[in-house]
């Protein structure tokens, strides 16, 4: 089958920003602990809602998005290296894309301002101001799809957590699982491929 349109997660997938948040959070559990083994991955793919409810005393809610809005204002968001070459020539050839995030506006605001033309590569950016029920729910990946006119079934969702690719299954799609996180091995199994990065993905047999 080819496919309609593109979804893609953000940290790990466009943007090589992973290491630097499991630092962050890490630091924060630290001052906040939770008690769970290997907490800044166990989290990853789930909005700042979500974390801050499940795993998070309400009176220190406020000093937890501090830090973090703190330690986002400072960083970088280097691209990965093949992520404008593999977008454009998705555009080359018609294919809507989506960047399907559990992060905020005002964080994607930091990106686009930083990376020059980023922004008219897609069609829609969904972010967790969109969605009442973050990853592995497939809400927003039915939201992308929609955005971008198409079914869920006719989307590849291109993803790097766990909970991320959890969310590109149940919404129907094919996943494309990177492994630039999580072990390969690790990955399969919620996958229909796996690859090192964007550019083992060869675009003409997908779309």
């Amino acid at each position: 089958m080819k496919y309609k349109a593109a979804l893609f997660d953000l940290d790990g997938v466009l943007i090589d920003t992973e290491p630097i948040y499991t630092r962050i959070w890490s630091d924060i559990e630290s001052r906040f602990p939770t008690g769970i083994h290997d907490f800044a991955l166990s989290i990853k793919g789930n909005t700042l809602p979500r974390i801050l409810g499940e795993n998070f005393e309400p009176e220190d809610h406020d000093e937890i998005k501090r830090l973090l809005v703190e330690a986002e204002e400072k960083m970088e968001y280097p691209l990965y290296p093949d992520t404008v070459r593999f977008l454009k020539s998705l555009a080359a050839a018609g294919v809507p894309a989506a960047i399907v995030t559990s992060s905020g506006d005002a964080k994607m605001e930091r990106l686009f301002a930083m990376h020059a033309g980023l922004r008219e590569l897609f069609g829609a950016v969904i972010t967790d101001s969109w969605v009442s029920k973050g990853k592995p729910d497939p809400e927003c990946y039915m939201i992308g799809a929609r955005e971008l006119g198409a079914k869920p079934e006719e989307c590849v969702v291109f993803e790097d957590s766990y909970n991320g690719l959890k969310a590109g299954r149940a919404a129907g799609s094919y996943v494309v699982a990177l492994s630039t996180t999580n072990p390969a091995e690790k990955l399969a199994d919620l996958s229909d491929m796996v690859a090192g990065s964007l550019s083992e993905i060869d675009i003409d047999s997908l779309f």
